[in-house]
């Protein structure tokens, strides 16, 4: 359903937001009024996967806590959740990257932007229980490298800023972004890739070689004369295909295979972008090649 992302210093009071957030939404969820989709508010947080925070110590330890994180938020993205995402997320470059995947799953999308100064983060810090306190040096490193987000990018819009003054954080904007923004289709940067099946390589150079020793013997059962031909390579696969009036080698057929089969090949193990499913069945894999051979050969 949507993807809600927030953003802030560390200690700056995400998760007081996260968790005001939850509450409003499930409260309006819950209203005699809403006749919309049934739906669920989940809070992903860095607490409820165990990352603690001394991993924000060294850039080599984060990384993979990151992208734990994100393969979680990978799992809790559906059509039927609200999933609220309270971590650092200082990031821009991860926070398109979970833009880019709730794209992928036709999910609305907002950020929300947690304010408060620096001084304020540090003295909330020090507040805190030792164990989740992030040391003096990392909360400076963290606090230097953060990048802001803007409502000028794709994948910071809509935002909302909740500011340390306020109270309550302002659940209006939010509730509709959520429940009523546009939702953006996946373009090709974002959507996954089809990928063929497993054996689509082998049934390629099979039905390939296959035609190739099909016309061979045709033309030695009518003695290349040419014309409009019915290669029988299976019950499924009955290709047609026009020869031209000339004996036709095995090289030139042996060279149209290579040729056909690379270009094939590389659809089959990188993926395609192609709209719609790719059909690597034997019967489509014949009628493609026939129809190659008959633009490619020579008259």
């Amino acid at each position: 359903m949507a993807l809600v992302t927030i953003s802030g210093f560390p200690c700056s009071g995400k998760t007081r937001r996260a968790e005001q957030l939850k509450a409003a939404l499930e409260t309006r969820l819950r209203d005699p009024e809403y006749a919309g989709p049934s739906l669920q508010v989940v809070v992903l947080s860095d607490e409820k996967l165990n990352i603690h925070r001394d991993v924000y110590n060294d850039s080599r330890s984060e990384k993979p806590a990151r992208g734990a994180l994100f393969t979680s938020i990978q799992r809790q993205m559906s059509q039927d959740t609200i999933l609220i995402v309270d971590a650092l997320n200082y990031i821009k470059g991860f926070r398109y990257q979970m833009y880019c995947a709730a794209r992928e799953l036709k999910l609305r999308v907002c950020t929300v932007y947690v304010v408060a100064t620096e001084n304020m983060c540090r003295k909330w810090n020090q507040s805190r229980p030792e164990q989740q306190r992030y040391s003096t040096d990392t909360l400076d490193d963290l606090l230097l490298r953060y990048e802001e987000p803007s409502s000028m990018v794709r994948w910071d819009s809509p935002l909302f800023t909740a500011p340390w003054t306020d109270e309550a954080i302002a659940s209006d904007g939010i509730w509709k972004a959520v429940t009523e923004g546009i939702v953006k289709p996946p373009n090709a940067g974002t959507q996954a890739v089809p990928k063929a099946p497993t054996d689509a390589l082998r049934t390629l150079e099979a039905s390939a070689t296959t035609i190739v020793a099909a016309i061979i013997a045709e033309q030695g059962g009518s003695g290349g004369l040419g014309g409009t031909v019915t290669l029988r390579i299976s019950e499924e696969a009955k290709p047609t295909i026009i020869l031209p009036p000339r004996n036709i080698t095995l090289s030139e057929l042996q060279r149209l295979k290579r040729q056909f089969v690379t270009v094939h090949k590389k659809a089959i193990t990188l993926g395609t972008t192609e709209k719609g499913a790719v059909d690597w069945s034997e019967r489509s894999i014949a009628d493609k090649f026939a129809v190659y051979i008959e633009e490619n050969l020579k008259p």
